[in-house]
């Protein structure tokens, strides 16, 4: 079963159980996943339909940060529960060592030597662990990798 259908069978299933704030956020995925594909004017995969994913998490996990910064702790437990309902539709996440081992290879793979060639291994890195890692932790790990 592909996410996107996974995604419509779990908003029904929220609905028969009166779940409104799981409702909610789904929904909400569905619309953001809607407006992407009618944007480009393409039928999205499960690789960005865990992009679209991982964008709206993101965006959750600022919008906690600020709210629990403004004293907004009402807020930001409403951001952290959508954040959990989204969260089960990412693929298991790579573990830091792993996010280092692959950005080695592709450093080696690459030839890459110097800080120069950020773009050219964040390039790399972004197509071949988009949606298993997050983009933050990697960016660290090419710099640290560039670095030596």
């Amino acid at each position: 079963m592909s996410l996107k259908n996974r995604i419509t069978e779990d908003m029904k299933t929220a609905m028969r159980a009166r779940d409104s704030e799981r409702l909610g956020t789904i929904r909400m995925l569905q619309a953001a996943i809607k407006q992407r594909e009618v944007d480009e004017r393409i039928e999205l995969d499960d690789a960005a339909v865990v992009a679209v994913v991982d964008k709206l998490l993101k965006q959750r996990r600022d919008s906690i940060a600020a709210f629990e910064a403004a004293g907004r702790q009402d807020l930001a437990e409403r951001e952290q529960a959508e954040a959990a309902v989204l969260q089960a539709y990412l693929p298991e996440r790579m573990s830091a060592e792993e996010i280092e081992a692959a950005v080695r290879a592709i450093v080696a793979e690459l030839g890459a030597g110097g800080p120069g060639d950020m773009g050219k291994v964040m390039g790399a890195a972004k197509a071949s662990l988009a949606g298993k890692a997050d983009m933050g932790q990697v960016s660290a790990a090419v710099k640290a990798a560039l670095a030596r």
